[in-house]
């Protein structure tokens, strides 16, 4: 022993024979190096003396004894653990009180473990499956139909309408016509190729028309104002001797009458009232 470690460095009474204990490269009895330097315990508050084991987690320091589960009181010594709010627990305390539980399985999802979670709920990696295939499914597109998850191509041989124009699958939305599933972009004027879905439209030999097309390949002309009668609506129109008129444009010839639910004649291509066809 040098001449420096002869006497504490502190209260400078003589080392020979006794226990000391070195810091910064000076010598200090028990007494005094518990009294400076001891960490106290977090859990019984007393100071962790130098022949004892000093146990540190993050700036906190406890006796061995006391470093224990703030719930079940197991001693975490050289087993893992968690902690919450400051409080150390054991993994099995930590997960009954605060880990998720699988929405699949119901049981805890322990910490350290890879947990997947879709709308706001959590599965264990090896319960989010596709419940078709029960291939993981990870990161990949998946489809959600009654509460289960399929991934698509699944869902697509399972469930998936086919549009009936492109033929090809309608993954969501999409629109019903004639009892035919149609995608939105699909569901177009048989004229114009305008999208048609929330649009008024008139069917022509199981083919959707917008109102302009269809007036203009198929409606008849009303033979008055020569303009398309669509019928639209419910609009009255009248018919004879294969000529239409709209209602509105179906009066006499002369004097302007309406003819509607009325008596008429006809002189060539012109329609009467009886007043002005009997003068």
């Amino acid at each position: 022993m040098t001449s420096n470690h002869t006497d504490c460095h502190y209260c400078l009474q003589s080392l020979r024979g006794r226990k000391y204990a070195l810091r910064e490269e000076n010598a200090y009895c028990v007494t005094c190096y518990d009294s400076l330097f001891a960490n106290p315990c977090e859990e019984c508050k007393q100071p962790i003396e130098c022949d004892s084991k000093d146990l540190a987690y993050k700036g906190r320091h406890w006796h061995e004894g006391c470093f224990k589960c703030a719930k079940c009181s197991r001693s975490l010594v050289e087993k893992p653990f968690a902690a919450k709010d400051e409080v150390l627990l054991c993994t099995e305390c930590y997960s009954d009180e605060y880990s998720s539980k699988c929405f699949h399985c119901r049981k805890t999802i322990m910490p350290g473990s890879r947990k997947m979670e879709f709308k706001g709920s959590s599965w264990h990696e090896s319960c989010f499956v596709c419940q078709y295939c029960r291939q993981p499914l990870g990161t990949k597109p998946l489809i959600t139909k009654d509460n289960e998850n399929y991934c698509v191509p699944c869902f697509e041989k399972q469930f998936a309408h086919h549009c009936y124009s492109c033929k090809k699958v309608i993954t969501s939305g999409g629109v019903t016509y004639d009892d035919q599933p149609w995608h939105k972009e699909c569901f177009v004027c048989a004229g114009c190729k305008t999208q048609l879905s929330g649009q008024r439209f008139i069917s022509k030999d199981e083919y959707p028309y917008c109102v302009d097309c269809f007036s203009k390949l198929y409606a008849k002309k009303c033979a008055a104002c020569k303009k398309p009668i669509t019928a639209l609506g419910g609009a009255k129109f009248i018919s004879f001797e294969e000529r239409q008129w709209h209602g509105e444009c179906f009066k006499c010839a002369k004097c302007s009458v309406s003819l509607v639910a009325q008596g008429f004649l006809t002189r060539q291509d012109d329609v009467l009232c009886h007043e002005c066809g009997s003068a």
